[in-house]
């Protein structure tokens, strides 16, 4: 296998036969025949990489997807799918000794741990619970395995739900989250041995370098909303023992990781404050004395620890950068120096910063496994060496998947009303002609601390981008105040100003499209999912510019918002204070209270179980414009969370925006 640069792979992958192109056009279909990958994990000695192919399956009755394991060689000798099967396998984990992979599947009922020999054989199942089991790794001497299982019912509880007398007693009877061991031999009695108690939940944990020990991050309620309040660290013994908290304070101390050498806990941290709208630092945690040393800030301060280097001198993070992501490093030696010189002269991108790294993984002597994609480029695993510089593709997993013309996308940067300077990408209709004007769609992500970054613009979402482009629309995805990746200031400078400075950050943006002679004035559009629907819904309220416009899963009441979603401290966090003390600022900021300002037609889509965004809320907005006399129709996607999981209903969203716009369309 050749060693290519991801520029060169960029320039290969738009380089293809405009012939063979021509045969296609962009779909809905189209979009979500493209895989995506997820997770990457490298083996300890870095000969071999795991990672997670994700499809979609809809034929005749069925729509679900279907996760399967590929294995590859880092020296390119091989690339093969690794499990098959109806049902999916996930979680890849390479033994220390790098001869078995175990992996997390739900072959035999229930999701099981299951172990298999690197170079072929059967299946093993290591774990037998129940009601299956979460997360889980390898003991450093490959003789045990490490996992979470949620608390069991009780027999009475059975009991109850089977006679039909399963009444459910709000925030009472919560089912905790706790750490077990088993042998990872699979032979003989499968019955694992419990490690921690109590009302917790763990939420990650790493096992020390020596296996004596188990470092875990938790917080005190099986819900979201607590995470948002306090998550602290503590370890146990291997062996079970007794708890001992390292870190407890306010706010979020979380993802604890050993250092090499077994004396030091890297961690991020909110540093003892409670910041529901997003922060995330690192620190150090000395594990003999108990002393704290923050590292310097990240760019962005939303850093995810992915591991220390092999010789315990850095400490690898991944981040948004703008429209980009990537994994950085920091120099432990130079952590005195300022935030500003560690930034600019230790930190490094580990991929290409044009396009978006994910799902990164080390190997302790310096190897690097990720996914790359970028707007024209599908998916793929790569791995890079970080001494050497040297990079490899490993999948070709999009290869054979033709890529029709497509509309280019490009990085547009432009000044709000107040002179803040906002980022978006502007994606061009297929095409597209110099000097010909085209309708312009606003897309609004979700959030608000969301953030638009440069993924494949072919791939599946809800907004398909590429279908859009190809009926002939542009689309602005904006990055307005309050979005990742642009620094601590820039992601709180919508505190208490939802639907205001950040709907100047949106409209200017398109501006700037109409100023390019790109954008028709004449034919505007708006949608936008969750936040993005919250956008949808204030926006429409305060101008009748667009044309139409779609909310998904928006949330036009605040008030009735706070009270009922399952992540209250989230909203409340971004509003000041709660409703009650503030009614004021829950109505200035919610569209339903200038409701009658609205004109624009406005189709509503929401999903009928969704506890996010409760299906309320799309149902308040969608009477309320009824009832009004303005244009409007209601889509709610049966058995849908807080977005559509079955891929059938994720293919349909497009198509039904797409409809709704063209009666309006001039």
């Amino acid at each position: 296998m050749k060693n290519l640069s991801l520029a060169l792979l960029t320039l290969l992958s738009l380089a293809g036969s405009s012939s063979l192109r021509a045969q296609e056009t962009w779909t809905p279909e189209k979009q979500m025949s493209f895989k995506n990958i997820q997770d990457t994990e490298i083996s300890d000695d870095g000969k071999y990489v795991a990672y997670v192919v994700r499809t979609p399956v809809m034929e005749g009755e069925k729509s679900e997807y279907n996760s399967q394991i590929w294995v590859a060689a880092t020296d390119g000798s091989f690339n093969f799918q690794y499990t098959r099967g109806e049902k999916s396998s996930t979680q890849p984990k390479f033994s220390p000794d790098s001869q078995k992979l175990a992996f997390v599947s739900s072959r035999s009922g229930k999701s099981q741990v299951w172990t298999i020999r690197l170079m072929g054989g059967e299946p093993i199942q290591i774990t037998d619970e129940k009601e299956g089991v979460g997360g889980f790794e390898w003991a450093p001497d490959g003789e045990t395995i490490i996992f979470t299982k949620t608390d069991e019912p009780t027999e009475e509880e059975e009991k109850a739900r089977k006679e039909k007398r399963d009444v459910i007693l709000v925030d009472k009877n919560y089912k905790f989250q706790h750490l077990y061991s088993v042998a990872a031999s699979g032979e003989g009695d499968k019955t694992a041995k419990q490690l921690t108690d109590g009302e917790i939940v763990i939420n990650s944990f790493d096992i020390s370098p020596d296996g004596k020990e188990i470092v875990f991050s938790y917080s005190y309620e099986p819900t979201i909303n607590s995470g948002f309040i306090e998550t602290d660290i503590a370890r146990v013994s291997a062996d079970s023992g007794a708890v001992e908290v390292l870190v407890k304070r306010p706010g979020n101390d979380d993802n604890p990781i050993y250092s090499p050498d077994g004396k030091t806990i890297a961690f991020t941290t909110t540093n003892g404050e409670p910041m529901p709208i997003g922060l995330s630092d690192i620190s150090l945690l000395n594990i003999k004395s108990g002393k704290i040393t923050p590292l310097p800030k990240t760019p962005d301060r939303s850093a995810g620890l992915v591991d220390w280097s092999g010789d315990g001198s850095k400490i690898y993070f991944q981040e948004a950068f703008h429209t980009t992501r990537s994994m950085m490093a920091i120099d432990i030696a130079s952590s005195k120096k300022s935030p500003e010189q560690l930034i600019v002269e230790e930190s490094s991108w580990v991929s290409d910063p044009s396009g978006v790294a994910t799902g990164f993984d080390l190997s302790p002597n310096g190897r690097a496994s990720f996914v790359f994609q970028n707007p024209n480029t599908p998916p793929e695993v790569f791995v890079k060496d970080l001494s050497s510089n040297e990079l490899v593709q490993l999948s070709h997993i999009n290869d054979t998947n033709e890529v029709p013309e497509m509309g280019r996308s490009e990085i547009l940067t432009w000044k709000s009303k107040d002179g803040l300077e906002v980022e978006g990408i502007l994606t061009y209709p297929v095409g597209y002609e110099k000097g010909k004007s085209y309708p312009i769609i606003l897309n609004v992500h979700g959030g608000p601390a969301g953030v638009f970054s440069n993924f494949f613009t072919g791939g599946a979402s809800i907004y398909m981008i590429q279908y859009f482009a190809q009926k002939g629309y542009a689309i602005l995805r904006p990055n307005p105040r309050g979005s990742t990746g642009y620094g601590k200031d820039f992601r709180f400078a919508n505190f208490k100003d939802w639907g205001y400075g950040d709907f100047d950050d949106l409209v200017t943006g398109v501006d700037k499209v109409i100023e390019m002679g790109i954008g028709d004035e004449n034919n505007q559009f708006l949608m936008g999912w969750s936040y993005g629907g919250y956008m949808t819904s204030f926006a429409v309220t305060r101008t009748d510019r667009f044309n139409a416009a779609s909310m998904g899963a928006g949330l036009p009441n605040l008030v009735s918002m706070v009270s009922t979603t399952d992540i209250p401290d989230y909203l409340v966090a971004h509003m000041g204070e709660e409703f009650w003390n503030d009614y004021e600022t829950y109505e200035k900021h919610s569209a339903i209270y200038n409701i009658k300002n609205v004109k624009t037609p406005t189709q509503v889509i929401h999903g009928q179980n969704d506890l996010r965004v409760p299906f309320t809320q799309g149902q308040e907005f969608y009477v309320a414009l009824k009832r009004l006399g303005v244009d409007t129709e209601m889509i709610v996607y049966p058995r849908t969370p807080h977005g559509p999981r079955e891929p059938k209903f994720l293919m349909d969203v497009s198509d039904r925006i797409l409809t709704w716009f063209e009666n309006y369309r001039k």
